[in-house]
């Protein structure tokens, strides 16, 4: 039994030590990119052969034409390749990367590794080769930015890490694990400016959020709730027992909690009659149309019978919120809300202001999932794949 448990202890920390394959400027289809010094020299690879070394004040230029890449350093032509790696000299070492056509990109700095294929779209795919700790701190920064307290981080660190790891395999088809867009996480570049974010990191390593069933748990979040959170089926349909509804009014007085916006009183009749068949000749809903309140959270325009859920009302007339009442003012509807975002999971302004009241990372997180365990990846990988072994 200890020779098995020693066995998986190796293998586990072979597999948490390698690195993730996150696909980085998804939202461009680049023909044409430079990746520059920034720090620590990199070796750069055409189809394994070494072809250059980067050092201080050097580029080299990735070009795709036709079904290769050309690389290009200086005024020399290095070759055309399938494949082309950047591959740091020493660990922890840092490149520039800045996409030049079809338009120019902003620059972006990331650490470790860079790989490089063409892209069934035309254009480049373009793959940061990342360690764990060096990924969730470069996330944390572009969801959350700067100026936070370190268990907020926490409170980050263990969600991001969580999601991480249990879609390893979302992007598979397309030759790495997550994306740098929002709907994996939000990744645009390394660590730069909090030092406190690499801290709250390395002080929840290896903590993930499970939920009863001991799988991983989905770690949802948005700005702010404006004071309670919704219930996971009124967005999304689906129940998702630890994401239950919860006052807060940790984020009642931010400016983000309270919202007010104004519709022509005819499309806003118009939306509701034409995709929701709004009965307004009834002798009682039609009184009502432009009259809603909520106290709470709902999932439906005056009742759910009507058939009207919130959430599209939201998405098309770009609500920051589903939870709002309604009310006619002369020619025009108004809508007077609450909070920012879809409501489910993590309150972030919420979250920020119980981390400066001294609520501590696991306190925050258990607020606002019901239900859940904090637990070493490690060991939850352990007694998971000793049950399934018993089981089979």
């Amino acid at each position: 039994m200890r020779k098995y448990v020693l066995i998986l202890i190796f293998t586990l920390n072979q597999a948490l030590a390698q690195q993730l394959k996150i696909g980085v400027l998804r939202a461009y289809n680049i023909t044409d990119v430079l990746v520059s010094y920034h720090k620590g020299s990199y070796n750069v690879y055409g189809d394994s052969l070494k072809k250059h070394t980067i050092l201080p004040t050097e580029s080299v230029q990735i070009k795709r034409v036709g079904d290769k890449l050309n690389l290009i350093q200086g005024v020399r032509n290095l070759g055309y390749f399938d494949t082309i790696r950047i591959q740091e000299t020493l660990p922890n070492h840092s490149f520039r990367i800045q996409g030049l056509k079809p338009y120019k990109i902003k620059e972006r700095k990331y650490k470790n590794n860079l790989l490089l294929t063409t892209d069934e779209l035309k254009g480049i795919k373009i793959i940061n080769e990342v360690e764990m700790p060096n990924y969730l701190a470069g996330v944390i920064e572009s969801e959350g930015g700067g100026g936070r307290h370190i268990e907020y981080y926490k409170v980050q660190a263990v969600l991001s890490r969580t999601y991480a790891l249990g879609h390893l395999k979302k992007h598979i088809k397309e030759g790495f694990s997550l994306c740098d867009r929002v709907h994996c996480q939000a990744y645009h570049k390394m660590l730069t400016y909090t030092p406190t974010i690499q801290k709250a990191v390395l002080e929840t390593k290896h903590i993930v959020m499970v939920d009863q069933n001991f799988k991983l748990a989905n770690g949802f979040f948005f700005a702010n709730c404006g004071g309670q959170t919704s219930e996971s089926d009124f967005v999304w349909n689906n129940p998702i027992p630890y994401c239950r509804s919860v006052r807060d009014t940790f984020c009642v007085h931010t400016k983000q909690a309270h919202w007010t916006k104004k519709i022509k009183k005819t499309e806003w009749e118009n939306y509701l009659v034409n995709h929701f068949g709004y009965p307004v000749k009834d002798s009682i809903w039609g009184a009502l149309l432009y009259s809603f309140s909520q106290k709470q959270r709902k999932a439906f325009y005056q009742i759910p019978q009507l058939g009207i859920p919130l959430r599209d009302l939201r998405t098309h007339f770009k609500l920051k919120s589903t939870w709002f009442d309604v009310y006619l003012e002369g020619n025009e509807v108004v809508l007077k809300g609450h909070g920012f975002g879809h409501g489910v999971g993590l309150c972030q302004e919420g979250a920020m202001k119980m981390s400066k009241y001294g609520y501590t990372y696991d306190k925050i997180i258990r607020f606002y999932f019901y239900g859940v365990y904090l637990l070493d990846y490690y060991k939850w990988l352990y007694f998971k794949q000793k049950y399934n072994s018993e089981v089979m």
